[in-house]
């Protein structure tokens, strides 16, 4: 593969591939029930073929394409067992792998990025790719200057236009794809990857950000965050640093592993918008890791909002109010802050009710995220049939909090995914401590 598969033509036959296929498969397992087949058996044998469609189409494409896989592998969590158990590895290993892009295609990139002598600028560099992603692939060098192992990321050829088409497409067919995620919607997760794509684009964009986080994190016992060596519109080279992926300890981690990354990883975004006042936008595990001496390790600052006051007030308010039951002053904030549709029949016991579950992690001084747990709130939420859905569609999500909601939500289901046993409130109360501090204006 010379670079990413750049005609829209072929990239949209590729997608609508995915739909049709699972369409195609259910037919036929229909049709082998009717003949006296065993339905659990052929239903896992069509969930598991999916799945390896789904991967390999996904991680083929690169792109957005694989950006919409990657944002899908944090909320895999959040999906029924019976479902999710076949998307689970395949979704994961979009985290860190695609099909490499060819030497040629890197040495064509990097000279336009550095420059024909641009190999003068290592003592060694690997020409088999370390980690491939969805936009760029990384090579592990030495620095000449100083000797010091590098990663060197460089964008895909065409990456800008496999973006583009890869989330129109996905945006129109998010009706057909919504079976193959039960319990989260995908055509906002498609507006918001749109969103945030420009600035996905422009590598010096994200090496500023990283430099930014890795100023203000530099003497941390909790977070490490490589420095920049140098960038380039399309070219990044940071410092290298060995780390246990956190889907390697979402895999096989032990009790205390699982507990130690869930914290830290609380931690780092409970802390970040405060500290920072930048929030870290891309959470899935293949973007983090756990160093040896037990620091997280932070991955990819493509994605990053800036968060002049922090964390929102008025989430921070919502949140007081819902944990304090005062559903007056809720009610009275959400409908202010554009929370509640125009017209919303609706009182506040039934938006406490509502909102309860999800603040049950600060209410103990310590909460296990499990993938019960989040299930049991996406199986609440996304019944139709049910009183809490009723209540959701009454329910409006403000733009402005669009993304620090998806992010906060991300790092939840990798919690989940974690296992993980996390005192939250502690963190929270340390960077928020309005929220359970004296009374909160409105």
């Amino acid at each position: 593969m010379s670079d990413i598969p750049r005609r829209t033509a072929s990239r949209t036959a590729k997608l609508a591939g995915i739909p049709l296929g699972v369409a195609g498969r259910a037919a036929a397992g229909f049709g082998r029930r009717l003949t006296g087949g065993d339905r659990d058996e052929i239903s896992a044998q069509l969930a598991a073929k999916s799945a390896e469609q789904l991967f390999a189409v996904l991680g083929e494409l690169k792109g957005g394409a694989m950006k919409f896989g990657q944002a899908l592998s944090v909320f895999e969590a959040a999906v029924p067992d019976e479902y999710a158990e076949p998307y689970r590895e395949a979704l994961t290993k979009l985290q860190t792998a695609a099909p490499p892009m060819p030497m040629a295609d890197v040495d064509h990139m990097l000279t336009q990025q550095f420059g024909r002598s641009w190999r003068s600028r290592f003592t060694e560099f690997d020409e088999i790719p370390a980690a491939s992603a969805s936009i760029g692939q990384v090579h592990r060098a030495v620095w000449k200057r100083d000797g010091r192992e590098v990663a060197v990321k460089v964008q895909y050829p065409g990456a800008e236009e496999a973006l583009r088409s890869d989330l129109r497409q996905l945006g129109r067919m998010s009706r057909i794809l919504q079976p193959l995620v039960p319990g989260m919607e995908i055509k906002p997760l498609v507006n918001e990857l749109r969103e945030r794509m420009e600035e996905e684009l422009d590598y010096r964009d994200e090496a500023g950000y990283q430099r930014e986080f890795a100023a203000f994190f530099a003497d941390d016992p909790d977070v490490k965050v490589p420095r920049v060596v140098g960038s380039a519109p399309k070219a990044v080279i940071t410092e290298w640093v060995e780390a246990r992926r956190l889907s390697s300890v979402i895999r096989d981690g032990t009790r205390e592993e699982r507990d130690h990354a869930g914290e830290r990883l609380a931690r780092f975004h409970y802390s970040a918008p405060d500290r920072t006042h930048l929030l870290h936008a891309d959470p899935h595990p293949g973007n983090f890791g756990i160093l040896d001496d037990g620091r997280l390790l932070v991955l990819d600052f493509g994605a990053v909002a800036r968060m002049p006051d922090g964390m929102p007030p008025e989430l921070v308010a919502m949140t007081k109010y819902a944990l304090e039951g005062r559903g007056a002053d809720l009610m009275t904030l959400m409908r202010s802050a554009g929370f509640v549709r125009d017209g919303a029949r609706i009182d506040q016991e039934q938006i406490l009710g509502y909102l309860a579950p999800f603040t049950e992690p600060l209410e103990n001084d310590e909460f296990h995220f499990s993938r019960r747990w989040i299930q049991s709130q996406a199986e609440r939420v996304g019944d139709l049939r049910s009183p809490e859905a009723a209540i959701g569609r009454s329910l409006n999500l403000p733009p402005r909090f669009l993304l620090v909601h998806r992010v906060t939500m991300g790092t939840l289901g990798i919690l989940c995914q974690l296992d993980a046993r996390v005192r939250l409130r502690e963190i929270v109360e340390h960077w928020q401590p309005e929220m359970f501090e004296g009374p909160a204006a409105s």
